[in-house]
């Protein structure tokens, strides 16, 4: 059921991701006034990345790791292994620092009072955000 979320709501985060990035930008770009709806969208982008982080979470003890990297042999034998090392260490770390940035940038965009810097907050963060994402997604379990 855990890895069914997080399957599937990944798709739901990754979407919105898009957009808030997308929409930073263009309007970063296009110099345009921010407003609640730009505001909505970043704040959606914020919800469903810490809903996703959450669920990660829990998948991660529920697949109970611990015991893999007890059985593989180490620490060292998990890093060997390029499926496992991406599964117990590449992506969560990465998935973390993901939401970590859209984190910072969207209470860093809140402390500015104009649009255009609230837009280049936006535009980064999330930027920098959707590329750790789309990089760490495991695109053999999706497609």
């Amino acid at each position: 059921m855990m890895q069914f979320l997080h399957s599937y709501w990944a798709y739901l985060v990754l979407v919105v991701l898009v957009l808030a990035t997308g929409n930073a930008l263009i309007k970063f770009f296009g110099d345009k006034e921010f407003d609640a709806k730009d505001f909505r969208i970043s704040l959606f982008a914020l919800i469903t990345m810490h809903i996703q982080l959450l669920l990660g979470i829990i998948l991660f003890f529920t697949k109970d790791y611990f015991t893999t990297i007890n059985e593989v042999g180490g620490m060292g034998e998990v890093m060997k292994n390029s499926l496992l090392r991406s599964n117990i260490i590449e992506h969560p770390l990465t998935m973390i620092i993901a939401v970590t940035l859209v984190t910072i940038g969207y209470s860093k965009h809140k402390k500015k009072l104009v649009s255009k810097p609230k837009f280049k907050i936006l535009a980064i963060f999330y930027t920098i955000a959707l590329v750790l994402v789309l990089a760490k997604i495991p695109w053999n379990l999706w497609l």
